[in-house]
């Protein structure tokens, strides 16, 4: 990972409600970037999925992923983390999910739960962390 200054520069993004921007390349090799919600550990970036969507199956298949997250309170600075997935657990209580939906929606349990959901937490590892 890069170094602790460039974290200390950034840290407070990570802490943040801002959105993440998850990049994943493909099955093609296209890339594949959408907006998420996600956690920060002190270690790892933590994002909800299901197991039906393509960022969850274009992970299985290559795990090397791109972080982005603007600043909440100003959008010309942002943290761009470069890393990869290094774990991927279940949360069949959907407790992670719930989390993030306290954290940025201010409700106890996340509202848009779909019958059939199969939530995961993908655990992404930073390798490279730059802060602008």
């Amino acid at each position: 990972m890069s170094s602790n200054g460039a974290l200390d520069k950034v840290k407070d993004i990570l802490e943040s409600k801002g959105f993440a921007h998850l990049a994943t390349v493909g099955p093609e090799g296209e890339l594949h970037s959408s907006p998420v919600w996600f956690g920060w550990d002190g270690k790892d970036i933590l994002i909800s999925q299901t197991k039906t969507r393509q960022k969850y199956k274009n992970i299985l298949k290559n795990a090397n992923v791109a972080v982005s997250i603007l600043d909440p309170s100003d959008p010309y600075r942002y943290a761009e983390i470069r890393g990869k997935v290094t774990s991927i657990t279940d949360d069949p209580d959907f407790s992670f999910i719930d989390q993030m939906a306290k954290k940025y929606i201010g409700q106890d349990h996340y509202p848009w739960h779909q019958p059939g959901d199969e939530r995961v937490v993908l655990h992404i590892t930073p390798e490279k962390i730059l802060g602008h």
